[in-house]
């Protein structure tokens, strides 16, 4: 037993690295090619699994997936809730609104209407799959956020829905799990059971712990300091608190971390920069290394339910979302390119395995053949989304490199002039820091020049100043950015961070 122990543990630890080392070294290529990053992993684990090197073997009864899964189910709401700028759905509330209540619940109600009739399936099992199947994946559509063309609109509605909606639909699954198996209705206790869970004892240990982590931080801050890059480590360590503190009260751990991370996008935006600055990749390495378990041998038992009703009920499920979405995007001042974009990539993926996944977990009857669909429905958006997204032109990179264009007048190297010594002098003597009256000299003495806006997307979203004449440049993909684009290597680059 021992040995086996041994074995399993270097294993493990192998698989983590290479994940790690694989994830660094294709992003370059991923992030360029658009190739669905997911199904790369995907392929990764059918490699190591029964069918390839039978290095690993999965099942739905394995400790291991367990495990995992929960805690990437719980950085997944974390996430979501930290990512969140508040000030930024209060200002797009009515966009929030529509992408969460006409959007996301009605392709919920219509997906379960779609099981329960092609299935054949109970109201309560079809609820847990179209709650699973609405959801969408973060981890495929960051992909899509981080290109340069999409436009702004887009960019927020996709955001905000990939923000909150599993905190929607997750009370969905736990309240239709308490149906599964049920002959009658539930008794008044077991209602307020519910309650009690899903408005009290999940959200009130979760707001706790991000409470009393917040306070504890600040007093820290104040006396000795913390270190930047260990705050993001103390986020993930609040997200794994909450989850425990709401168990131990037999509350939900999902809806505690999503609590706790809603916390501390609310209270300490400083805690939430440091998050996405570092604790964001971990996350995502998490998530990926989920995938490949996934891929090793569970995600292909979608194949093994294959029948009419089946692909009836994808097809269906594919079709639902573009419908729904469009609908209620209707009446904005969305144009229809951008509708059909919101609407189209709504990528199911690892969100939707590990919701369907909790009534598993929790032995509710009649779950396992519901993840078995979920499956089918999951490889089906990783070719559909992932790979369309490969067919979508960057066309915002052309209107931004005409904008460089207009903005410098000479690509050619600028004549050595009395201001841009000075500035030069400045930066040698007090660092990369010059003054506005600096670097107006400059522009006007006829040197290339941009102003560059690189605030982090929560800065930006919390505060109305702008930069005039300023270009958008996302300050984690600055240098692939400006190579797009092609400026010129002799361009003075002012950067606006404030």
């Amino acid at each position: 037993m021992e040995i086996f122990n041994a074995q399993f543990f270097v294993l493990t630890l192998a698989l983590v690295g290479v994940v790690i080392i694989i994830a660094a070294l294709l992003s370059g290529l991923i992030d360029r090619s658009d190739l669905p990053q997911v199904g790369v992993f995907l392929a990764l684990g059918a490699m190591l699994g029964p069918a390839g090197l039978g290095l690993l073997d999965v099942t739905l009864e394995s400790p291991t997936l367990r495990v995992v899964a929960t805690l990437s189910l719980v950085l997944v709401l974390f996430t979501d809730a930290v990512s969140l700028s508040v000030a930024e759905v209060q200002r797009h509330r009515g966009l929030a609104f529509r992408v969460l209540g006409p959007g996301t619940l009605l392709s919920a109600g219509l997906i379960a209407l779609a099981g329960w009739l092609l299935l054949e399936i109970p109201l309560a099992a079809a609820a847990i799959l179209g709650a699973a199947l609405a959801s969408t994946d973060p981890v495929m559509l960051r992909g899509l956020l981080r290109r340069p063309g999409l436009s702004e609109p887009v960019r927020l509605a996709l955001r905000l829905e990939s923000g909150l909606n599993d905190a929607v639909l997750l009370p969905v699954v736990l309240v239709a799990m308490s149906f599964l198996g049920q002959s009658g209705l539930l008794s008044q206790t077991e209602w307020a059971r519910i309650g009690l869970d899903l408005f009290l004892l999940g959200p009130g240990a979760g707001i706790a712990v991000g409470l009393f982590a917040i306070g504890a931080l600040e007093i820290v801050r104040r006396k000795t300091g913390v270190r930047r890059d260990y705050e993001s480590i103390y986020s993930l360590g609040v997200a794994f608190a909450a989850y425990a503190a709401a168990e131990a009260v037999h509350g939900s751990g999902f809806l505690a971390a999503f609590a706790a991370g809603l916390t501390i996008a609310a209270l300490d935006v400083e805690l939430c920069d440091c998050f996405l600055e570092y604790g964001q990749t971990t996350a995502e390495m998490a998530l990926l290394f989920t995938f490949v378990l996934f891929g090793s041998s569970l995600i292909w038992s979608g194949f093994l339910v294959l029948s009419w009703p089946v692909v009836y009920f994808a097809v269906a499920v594919l079709l639902i979302r573009p419908i729904a979405f469009f609908v209620s995007l209707a009446g904005t001042r969305l144009d229809c390119r951008s509708r059909l974009l919101i609407a189209w990539f709504g990528p199911r993926g690892l969100s939707s395995l590990l919701l369907v996944l909790v009534p598993v977990f929790a032995a509710a009857p009649n779950a396992e053949p519901l993840f078995s669909i979920c499956c089918l429905i999951v490889l089906l958006s990783v070719a559909l989304h992932g790979g369309s997204l490969m067919f979508l032109k960057r066309d915002g990179a052309a209107a931004a490199t005409a904008r460089i264009t207009e903005t410098i007048a000479d690509d050619s190297v600028a004549k050595e002039t009395p201001a841009i010594s000075t500035a030069r002098e400045s930066e040698n003597s007090q660092g990369p820091v010059i003054s506005i009256a600096e670097m107006r000299e400059i522009q006007r003495s006829g040197a290339p020049n941009l102003v560059l806006d690189v605030r982090a997307e929560r800065n930006i979203a919390n505060s109305d100043l702008r930069a005039q004449g300023s270009l958008r440049i996302p300050p984690d993909r600055a240098v692939d950015r400006l190579t797009e684009l092609d400026v010129p290597r002799q361009t003075w680059l002012f950067a606006f961070c404030a």
